[in-house]
């Protein structure tokens, strides 16, 4: 059987009996129902995995010895920091989850003129916690011993900007678009061909479409329109198809890493 992983977001130490988090004891004690003595496995974000067992389940919590440390990292080579237009609650949950689980590196949500979602600070600081435990809980799902990073919501012109400094790379700012100049697919092929570190950011736009002008300021920003195919696809499919095209061009579903070293 497989064994349950969880993210305690303090630093882990061999030898170490701690309490795990509510969500975690719950779902041990309540759903799972595993008993004294059962093995776990524990990681903190900061790289590998612990082994752990169970000491005692109590009212309180979950307690648990950690053991032996693993060195095992299931990170892409390939670093792509999503930029999503916000969607929908359910939609963007869903788009977190499935995100993680393809190996983003970081995942910038963005406020868009046609987003329908609209977030003051305190909703956007809620929203970014609550995304930050998606992804949480999808990396105990996947195996992926560090947590992508969610950063705070930046309003468009902010993240053009910011997409900008972060990833300086001729090319490695892709705007998706049904009506780009080039497939995504050449796009990344380039990149692969200029080997070096892969960084990408992938610029997704909302239910409704960027507008014109927003088209225009990402591309002044160094942002290449790409497309995906001949369909026009929602936004949430749009983000993970080309994802999963990037990683399996460029990223860990791809020989490019072996072929170019």
């Amino acid at each position: 059987m497989r064994l349950m992983r969880c993210f305690v977001p303090s630093p882990l130490a061999a030898a170490a009996a701690l309490a795990l988090p509510a969500g975690p004891s719950a779902h041990i004690a309540r759903v799972l129902r595993l008993r004294v003595g059962a093995a776990l496995r524990l990681f903190d974000g900061h790289g590998g995995e612990f082994e752990a067992e169970i000491l005692a389940i109590e009212r309180a919590g979950v307690r648990v010895r950690v053991g032996t440390h693993h060195a095992i990292e299931r990170e892409s080579p390939l670093a792509v920091t999503l930029w999503q237009c916000v969607a929908r609650a359910e939609r963007m949950d869903w788009l977190v989850q499935k995100a993680t689980e393809l190996g983003i590196a970081a995942i910038v949500p963005v406020m868009s003129e046609r987003c329908v979602v609209r977030l003051d600070e305190a909703g956007a600081r809620r929203r970014q916690l609550h995304w930050q435990e998606v992804a949480v809980s999808a990396c105990e799902q996947c195996g992926r011993n560090r947590i992508p990073q969610l950063h705070p919501a930046l309003e468009f012109k902010h993240a053009c900007a910011a997409a900008a400094r972060i990833t300086p790379a001729p090319g490695a700012r892709v705007l998706l678009a049904p009506a780009g100049s080039q497939a995504l697919s050449s796009a990344a092929q380039a990149l692969c061909a200029a080997g070096g570190t892969l960084a990408v950011s992938l610029l997704i736009g909302p239910e409704g479409g960027l507008s014109l002008d927003e088209i225009a300021l990402a591309q002044q920003q160094g942002f290449s329109a790409c497309r995906l195919g001949p369909r026009v696809l929602r936004t949430e499919t749009a983000a993970l198809a080309a994802l999963a095209t990037l990683q399996a061009l460029l990223g860990d579903f791809s020989a490019c890493e072996a072929a170019a070293n």
